[in-house]
């Protein structure tokens, strides 16, 4: 099991940046991937991006290809998310995910992203 900490959410105006950070500590050694989702105000829990642990292939989902960045940490229990040209509807609870090889999964408790001017 992986405790997960979730540090960098705020409020941005359209076309700003922001850089999540999620912290893991625990037994990370069967961790396969990391992972962003977000849950907008009245909509489902969705994936962002991925970074697996062995090999750090990063995945995105259409949205965030482009403006969105996953990478891990020179401390590899730590990964990242920058954000950039943040729009209105990327306003979310941003949460970090650890996947395992046995397919358990930790979530963090979420930072709040909120894109308004």
């Amino acid at each position: 099991q992986v405790q997960l900490v979730e540090s960098g959410g705020g409020l941005v105006q359209p076309g700003g940046s922001l850089t999540l950070s999620c912290e893991a500590s625990g037994f990370f050694a069967t961790v396969y991937s990391m992972n962003w989702y977000r849950q907008g105000p009245g909509k489902q829990r969705e994936l962002v991006a991925s970074i697996t642990t062995e090999k750090n292939f990063t995945n995105y989902v259409n949205f965030a290809k482009g403006r969105f960045t996953i990478s891990r940490g020179n401390a590899e229990n730590t990964v990242y998310l920058q954000m950039n040209s943040l729009r209105p509807e990327d306003t979310a609870v941003y949460y970090c995910n650890a996947y395992h090889y046995n397919s358990h999964e930790d979530w963090g408790q979420g930072t709040q992203v909120t894109v308004s001017s």
